[in-house]
């Protein structure tokens, strides 16, 4: 399945406050985060990872502030074109940002999951449970998906009640929650969550997501968002924080979520705990939603959330629960905060030289079913036995190395080579069993594991470069304006290579006299020359790297507007 990244996360300030990765809004010398993920596309390629996973994209109250995580949402539609909450970015980035990221992860043959919040707005601003929104051109309260008190639990005077969530008792208060079981009028809040979703991955392109509190989200409405529009075709992962695996279960595989989307095991998570804090390598034999359903069990050792909380953290040994999950079955994603370098992120625990390593050990040795082969209080070894196999061993005793003996699948006499490099090759033996002797987890370094697969294994890890489509939605209550007589809309900008394909289609939908006719685009690129133009669909070629805008105009002897949608597919450059 690949592994994704999180590409993101929290901090403590020096007053103790919980912030996010630093931005040019409140670190002078730091990028934004999508234009720092835009310039490392190729490298994570490389490294062998094949998604990553931003973090929400929608303004979100507080704007570009440094603890502003995106989940306070504010306007769904703002992805950093509209100045709403104090600034125009939101705290990753703009909308020009935005695009080129997924476009450049693209050009590097990663896939781009988005972290969808719909269970809670921030920021209201008309009163209780009002929430207006800027159109385009700026003006007030007129973009789309503006709220009212029927929109939310128990805001007076509509006083909406819960919706039946699959957990009421974990479903907390954060912000104001929305209601689409329950919303008054009925269905509104339904039919806005659907046409946001799909108006979000046209205009970005993104391919996947993570849908954000489930538990306390109605599962129909869930279920519906994730197999409506242009979301049916996406990967969905979920979060259903509980860490009973039955539980994680009955969500994602009974009516209605019926296996449409994976869900992210908590299970796991607090077995890793237990041994990388503990010592207790038992806790890892058969460990995990991933052990009963690898292919709905998204593993991770921490998350945003999880990393920050006190209690929920992994502390000690994260590299051996990094050996663990890329080794083993499931969909793991990685924590960049794990991850980057302190050069990076200040605070970042720099552990990507051995995590590199671990992805490329997963993306080319780690196949088929996993087998315990070895377990005692402190030390386990994993077998997977598909082609070519690994045999994982971890060593969680900090004091001493070990030696063991045990079974394997390759068979007898069989050269093995261990991948990470702390370990001379070794043979099976005649009954196919290999000996060897596991470091111990000195100071709990987390560097005590061996990965053993059959010697000769050199090949990098091989992504398939493609291209990125994106649609541009011009509509007063958008953040684009739509076409009118005698005025040229500035529609957007897309990061092209040179030497690349592009192509753009318009669509339009006029009123007032307009027709289809009368409105025209133009790609120009960076010297200012017009690549294609046209009133429907042209095809050209990209002459020079760079930002390429995007414009769209209506005859002059009109009359009238038109709403339109601009589609352009086209090619990141993969780095910067």
């Amino acid at each position: 399945m690949g592994v994704a990244l999180i590409a993101w996360g929290r901090f403590f300030a020096p007053n103790g406050a919980r912030i996010t990765v630093p931005a040019p809004s409140t670190t002078p010398d730091a990028p934004w985060l999508l234009d720092f993920l835009a310039g490392e596309a190729v490298r994570l390629s490389d490294a062998g990872f094949s998604a990553i996973q931003l973090p929400p994209v929608s303004k979100a109250q507080g704007g570009a502030g440094d603890g502003c995580d995106g989940y306070g949402v504010f306007d769904r539609r703002d992805l950093g074109s509209k100045r709403q909450q104090g600034s125009l970015p939101t705290r990753y980035g703009g909308v020009d940002s935005l695009r080129r990221c997924i476009a450049n992860a693209h050009a590097a043959g990663l896939d781009v999951y988005l972290d969808v919040v719909m269970h809670q707005l921030m920021g209201e601003n008309g009163g209780p449970g009002v929430f207006r929104y800027l159109g385009a051109n700026g003006v007030a309260n007129a973009g789309r998906g503006a709220m009212h008190p029927g929109c939310f639990r128990g805001v007076p005077p509509a006083n909406r009640p819960e919706d039946a969530v699959p957990v009421p008792a974990d479903d907390f208060e954060f912000g104001r929650e929305l209601v689409y079981q329950n919303s008054e009028p009925h269905g509104y809040t339904i039919k806005d969550g659907l046409d946001y979703g799909d108006w979000l991955f046209r205009t970005t392109g993104a391919d996947g997501g993570r849908f954000d509190d489930t538990k306390g989200t109605w599962a129909p409405f869930v279920s519906q968002f994730m197999r409506s529009g242009a979301m049916a075709d996406k990967l969905f992962y979920s979060e259903y924080f509980d860490g009973n695996p039955d539980n994680l279960n009955w969500w994602a595989t009974s009516p209605p979520m019926s296996s449409r989307s994976l869900v992210e095991d908590f299970t796991l998570h607090w077995a890793l705990q237990a041994a990388c804090d503990g010592g207790q390598a038992r806790a890892l034999d058969g460990a995990g939603y991933a052990a009963r359903n690898p292919f709905l069990a998204c593993t991770f050792v921490d998350n945003p959330d999880t990393d920050t909380s006190p209690g929920e953290q992994i502390i000690s040994a994260k590299l051996l629960a990094y050996a663990f999950i890329l080794s083993a079955e499931g969909y793991p994603f990685v924590y960049g905060k794990d991850y980057f370098p302190t050069t990076v992120w200040p605070g970042a625990y720099g552990l990507q030289k051995w995590i590199d390593n671990l992805v490329w050990i997963h993306e080319t040795l780690a196949a088929g079913p996993m087998i315990t082969r070895y377990l005692d209080d402190s030390a386990i070894v994993l077998n997977r036995t598909g082609g070519p196999g690994l045999l994982t061993a971890l060593n969680f005793d900090t004091w001493n190395a070990r030696t063991i003996t045990c079974e394997t699948a390759f068979g007898p006499g069989v050269d093995l080579h261990d991948y990470t490099g702390r370990h001379p090759d070794i043979r099976t033996d005649a009954d196919g069993r290999a000996t060897f002797r596991v470091p111990s987890n000195a100071n709990q370094n987390g560097q005590s594991y061996l990965c053993f697969s059959r010697a000769g294994f050199t090949r990098p890890v091989a992504r398939q470069k493609r291209a990125t489509t994106q649609a541009f939605f011009g509509a007063a209550d958008l953040d684009i304006s739509p076409a009118t007589p005698g005025v040229t809309v500035e529609a957007g900008r897309i990061w092209c290579e040179a030497g690349t394909p592009i192509s753009a289609a318009l669509s339009v939908q006029p009123t007032g006299g307009m027709t289809a006719a009368d409105v025209h685009f133009v790609v120009v690129g960076p010297s200012g020359r017009t690549l294609i133009a046209g009133g429907g669909e042209a095809h050209g070629a990209v002459a020079d790297r760079g930002w390429h805008a995007l414009r769209v105009a209506a005859d002059v002897q009109a009359s009238g507007s038109a709403e339109f949608e601009l589609t352009v597919t086209y090619f990141g450059t993969g780095s910067l």
